[in-house]
């Protein structure tokens, strides 16, 4: 699985991409995953929007393939 941080979610996690050696997680699993060893990326997880394959993730119970490219973006300030 290919994650993509961007903006603060990059920021907390150290990095702006990441490769997970995983099988199908739910997308609750995702966050946990990603956030497990890292309290500021956690933190930050909780008010992102996760796009899979470019279609955002709605319920924690999605189910989100190995084989996906997910996007991580937090909240964006307009201007």
């Amino acid at each position: 699985m290919q994650v993509r941080f961007y903006a603060g979610a990059a920021d907390a996690a150290g990095t702006a991409t990441a490769t997970l050696d995983t099988g199908e997680l739910s997308a609750a699993q995702l966050r946990d995953r990603l956030g497990q060893d890292n309290p500021p990326l956690a933190a930050v997880l909780e008010c992102c929007t996760l796009l899979v394959d470019g279609s955002p993730v709605r319920d924690p119970g999605d189910r989100v393939p190995a084989s996906a490219r997910v996007d991580v973006l937090p909240p964006f300030a307009g201007g």
